[in-house]
């Protein structure tokens, strides 16, 4: 409910927005009540205005193809933001020079969060980054448009690129290799373009680390990512634990495979097939399937859980099935105003995309447990509290996956895979995390240089049971896929570190699910109003990612994937 932006404001120009902007610099604040109005005025400001961003985007995802979309997103871009830094900045500097702010810093953790965030803002806050913004911003849509364009004809059908990955799980190896070579043949076709979008876009970002006087965009991102409760080189740490006690497990797995399928190494397209030759799993046909069916599952957990998917039904908020046009990926977005997010996704009819569904999920429900916090602010999630939700709610609702499958060893092979995944992916975070440390530290790096950087983190964090002769290419650009890369850098340890308290949430669960729930749901109800080891451990967690944290739990993992 809007109380002090007009409700016909909908951003259709610079000089509609500058007026709030104007109000909000030149008001006179008297005294501690009315900053905090202030403050809350400037919150619904922002809020506003993300969501018209938000829209813009979410629609220029949907379809890619649709010019009139796109150019509404644009518009936004190039009209719109590059204008807000100069104006946040300056309401930056009015508001951290207010008397108030140290009581306020005093009377509550959240408050004192959300000025450190302001005076972090502040000190990166650099006028001549405002155009290398939004050149990235351009650059980032124009990834979304390549990828999204990627398509493939097979058996006399157009596949995106998720549903024919679906055919990479194929019990017959002549299927799945015909498709691999497909989708290699359409990728390779971007690949040129791709490098060169990328090297752009690492040039761009050095030269928004050292305008906001920082020594690369490593330190940079690190400060406006709001790192404050862990550090570089916990990071480098994270990455040799992952090295040392995960990677061990993952060749196992590998092994495993290559032995029931009676092959030395595997071929690039025998990675994703069932080894005792069973068809992929198929749990739903199309989006609307997997909504009721996750709806049900997650009315099982907690029917607040079941509510939000509900509402978001209800209200139109979901695009799940994959189509020509749409960008690749999957997520949720948070919309400040509505107080309902939106879920995006590429469903294919694939138990991956049971995965991805309640993942976003677990970002939904999260949104609605801190969408009546005071401030915007408080709501801005950091990403290792954000992705902790969703990852937790993949392993909280995996005992309901019967409501997707009629017998119970699928269900125990949709567990097992998920398991299986867990132990996969952990090294392909520390390799993308690697890989970004490196880039942003070398930023005069070269294409073939960076190939072959990207070549030793493969073999670091690989199993080395892929055998790629004849395929070189597609390893060196196997990078390419990963959207954070490009669309939102330094994103990705997160994925690890609340990996690893999702475990501990669905360890908790199997000793006491009705507390873990209420531990979740209280946690997440926080948003950011206190720091992140607290949000853990008010989940009933340890904020920790050391060596021994890794060990404990993959041990704890690798003992419940023996058991199926």
């Amino acid at each position: 409910m809007r109380t002090y932006i007009k409700s016909d404001f909908n951003c259709a120009s610079w000089k509609e927005v500058s007026v709030y902007y104007a109000d909000l610099k030149n008001r006179n604040l008297t005294d501690k009540a009315s900053f905090i109005q202030w403050l809350k005025d400037k919150s619904e400001l922002e809020a506003v205005l993300e969501e018209n961003m938000a829209w813009r985007y979410i629609n220029m995802t949907i379809d890619t193809t649709d010019e009139e979309k796109s150019n509404a997103y644009s518009f936004f871009v190039n009209e719109i933001q590059p204008h807000l830094s100069p104006e946040e900045d300056a309401l930056n500097k009015k508001m951290l020079h207010q008397p108030w702010v140290k009581e306020l810093k005093q009377e509550s953790e959240a408050y004192a969060i959300y000025f450190r965030s302001a005076e972090t803002a502040l000190k990166l806050f650099s006028e001549k980054n405002i155009p290398l913004e939004t050149e990235l911003s351009e650059l980032s849509q124009t990834y979304s448009g390549i990828i999204g364009a990627q398509q493939i004809e097979f058996k006399g059908e157009t596949l995106t690129m998720p549903r024919a990955a679906n055919l990479l799980k194929n019990p017959d190896a002549t299927v799945r290799e015909e498709v691999y070579k497909l989708i290699s043949e359409r990728r390779a076709q971007d690949t040129d373009q791709l490098n060169e979008l990328f090297t752009k876009m690492v040039n761009l970002r050095h030269q928004v680390a050292l305008n906001a006087g920082c020594t690369d965009f490593r330190d940079y991102k690190f400060q406006a990512l709001g790192r404050f409760d862990y550090s570089i080189q916990d990071c480098l740490d994270f990455h040799s634990a992952i090295e040392e006690h995960i990677v061990p497990l993952a060749k196992n797995i590998v092994q495993k495979q290559a032995d029931k399928l009676h092959k030395v190494k595997l071929k690039p397209w025998d990675t994703e097939v069932d080894p005792d030759g069973l068809a992929p799993l198929k749990p739903f046909e199309k989006g609307e399937e997997l909504l009721s069916k996750s709806i049900a599952i997650f009315a099982e957990l907690d029917s607040y859980f079941s509510n939000c998917l509900s509402t978001m039904k209800k209200e139109g908020y979901l695009d799940l099935d994959s189509k020509p046009g749409k960008a690749p990926g999957g997520y949720n977005y948070p919309l400040y105003e509505s107080g309902i997010p939106f879920i995006f996704m590429n469903a294919a009819g694939a138990q991956r995309d049971v995965v991805t569904m309640v993942h976003e999920g677990g970002h939904a429900v999260h949104s609605f447990l801190s969408r009546d916090l005071e401030l915007t602010g408080f709501k801005s999630l950091p990403s290792e509290v954000a992705e902790l939700a969703s990852m937790s709610m993949e392993l909280l609702t995996m005992e309901y996956w019967d409501k997707f499958y009629d017998h119970e060893n699928e269900l125990n092979r949709a567990k097992r895979e998920q398991l299986e995944s867990i132990i996969k992916v952990l090294p392909w975070i520390a390799t993308i995390d690697a890989f970004q440390h490196w880039i942003y530290t070398h930023p005069n790096h070269t294409k073939d240089q960076r190939t072959q950087e990207w070549l030793n983190l493969s073999k670091r964090f690989g199993t080395g049971l892929v055998d790629y002769t004849g395929f070189e290419h597609v390893l060196e650009s196997s990078w390419h896929k990963q959207l954070h890369l490009f669309e939102v850098p330094f994103y990705y340890v997160e994925y690890g570190i609340a990996q690893l308290g999702a475990i501990g949430v669905w360890k908790n669960a199997m000793e006491d699910k009705s507390q873990a729930l209420e531990n979740y749901k209280k946690a997440l109800a926080l948003g950011y109003t206190v720091s992140i080891p607290k949000i853990y451990r008010e989940a009933g967690l340890k904020f920790d990612f050391s060596s021994a944290a890794v060990k404990s739990l993959s041990d704890f993992v690798h003992a419940e994937l023996i058991k199926l």
